[in-house]
């Protein structure tokens, strides 16, 4: 984002800048719908925008960068649909194991991993390994994720650590946000929904209680720098007071 690294205000825009953006990856069936092509070419176009917009993100100073992939709902669609996404889900995992170190970028999955294939479990294993010892902005992919689901497994977790004496103390809000998925980064300031619609689709439930929105009719394989940079802007120009009113 030029106006954040380069002008001469960069120091107050730059207070500006979300540390954590969400991104709900939506329209890569309808962009291939529009230009005649299966819906496989539109998720393989979307997952080369991921890969963009994440290096964009991390050359502007955004810390984390949250992804909604695939939902614990999209299970629902065509086989043949599915398997292709698992495919290019197969080929991103192992492009990000071999440049994780160099890059110095992080990456996560949130969700139910136990419902991929033992492959894609032990690629996901292996991103786990390199993110415990890398520094850097980080990348977390929601596959097989649903927020209501996340919510009720984090209860599941206090719960049974509760029996066990593990834990002691009444449950607290802190308490629950430590056995979510995103257990440790901060909440997403800014939630980007490209390609038209205005809902979250389960998406981050938890986190978003005081999240800004941003919605936008640009199809996600279209969604550009110059997109990111106007929801950017479109955040810095919210009042965010948190329930409170300022003086």
């Amino acid at each position: 984002m030029a106006e954040i690294k380069n002008n001469n205000a960069a120091g107050e825009q730059a207070k500006c800048l979300p540390r954590h953006i969400a991104i709900i990856l939506d329209g890569n069936g309808r962009w291939a719908k529009n230009r005649s092509m299966p819906r496989s070419a539109g998720h393989f176009a979307g997952a080369e925008n991921f890969r963009k917009i994440a290096t964009y993100c991390q050359e502007i100073g955004v810390e984390y960068l949250t992804v909604y992939a695939f939902s614990t709902e999209n299970w629902k669609r065509p086989e043949d649909e599915v398997g292709g996404i698992m495919r290019l889900l197969d080929k991103y995992l192992r492009e990000a194991i071999s440049d994780m170190e160099k890059k110095h970028i992080r990456m996560k999955v949130f969700g139910d991993v136990s419902r991929l294939s033992p492959e894609l479990q032990s690629l996901v294993k292996k991103t786990d390994e390199i993110t415990s010892h890398v520094e850097g902005f980080q990348a977390n992919i929601c596959l097989n994720y649903g927020g209501r689901a996340e919510i009720v497994r984090a209860a599941e977790l206090y719960a049974e650590d509760f029996a066990s004496g593990k834990v002691t103390e009444p449950l607290t809000e802190k308490m629950l946000s430590d056995y979510m998925y995103s257990a440790g980064i901060p909440d997403p300031e800014l939630i980007i929904r490209p390609g038209g619609e205005y809902r979250l689709s389960n998406f981050l439930l938890w986190q978003c209680a005081y999240s800004e929105f941003y919605y936008t009719d640009t199809l996600w394989p279209d969604f550009s720098e110059k997109e990111l940079d106007k929801a950017i802007a479109a955040y810095s120009s919210r009042d965010r007071r948190f329930g409170g009113v300022k003086a």
